[in-house]
């Protein structure tokens, strides 16, 4: 908080109110009540509801009967950024590439501002597969996506990413976090079990860009196909993702 902010000189009460909500509604699964949103911002529903209203006619908010939602807009505000919206761009060819040779799903992982957030995905070939939803935020210190990020940058984004994270839910960070980052950076991908889902390992490599910086982390959530003795194993799939991040990185480095 600003030093402005402190003292109020700039107080801006209805914008406040009104990100209150959307921040409010934004870490909720389910919809909201006009009357559970007042009571957990401590405010009169009266105080609330115009706000609101004017939130679910511009888009931002959806009214499922009683209930109130955030929807997508903001997420696809933000991929209209030139960085994000260049880099799906690139990445989207060379993740249904890889999807169809390695018989896989995948995502693409993003830091920003404290957050690790899936900023696209390609679903595996097939019936079945283990997918993770655009827009969703992941651990920074127990994901593959976080350790490539966390590993590949420098010491001082390092320090910042750990001072604006908020830890989520059941985020635990491994003992030996410093030895795993460095065996990223020596090998060039991390290959973990995953700390969600039984079952799946977290195959992560970095889409680097100019100059060495970390742009993204490309990251399959590889599960063994039994019904196909003749897909790829686990270490066929890892060398089909780094071949597409390193694709990537090269793509990224020179545009």
């Amino acid at each position: 908080m600003s030093e402005n902010d402190d003292d109020g000189r700039y107080r801006a009460p209805a914008l406040d109110k009104g990100l209150d909500m959307i921040e409010l509604l934004a870490a909720r699964e389910e919809g909201m009540t006009l009357k559970d949103i007042s009571t957990a911002l401590n405010r009169s529903p009266t105080e609330l509801y115009r706000m609101l209203d004017r939130l679910a006619r511009r888009g931002y908010v959806a009214r499922q009967g009683d209930n109130y939602a955030l929807t997508m807009k903001l997420f696809l505000l933000a991929h209209l950024r030139p960085p994000i919206r260049r880099l799906v761009g690139q990445a989207m060819p060379v993740m249904r590439r890889f999807t169809n040779a390695a018989e896989q799903a995948c995502h693409l992982v993003k830091y920003d501002r404290g957050d690790l957030v899936v900023i696209a995905q390609v679903e595996a070939p097939g019936y079945w597969g283990v997918t993770i939803r655009v827009g969703a935020q992941i651990g920074l210190v127990n994901s593959g996506s976080g350790h490539v990020i966390l590993a590949f940058a420098s010491p001082e984004e390092r320090a910042l990413m750990f001072e604006e994270h908020e830890t989520m839910p059941y985020e635990v960070a491994p003992a030996d976090l410093d030895k795993r980052l460095a065996d990223v950076v020596q090998h060039g991908y991390e290959a973990m079990q995953s700390q969600q889902t039984p079952t799946v390992w977290n195959l992560s490599v970095p889409i680097m860009g100019p100059n060495g910086t970390v742009l993204a982390a490309l990251t399959c959530p590889f599960v063994r196909r039994l019904e196909n003795p003749d897909a790829p194993d686990r270490d066929r799939v890892l060398a089909l993702l780094r071949a597409a991040g390193d694709e990537l990185s090269l793509t990224s480095a020179t545009n």
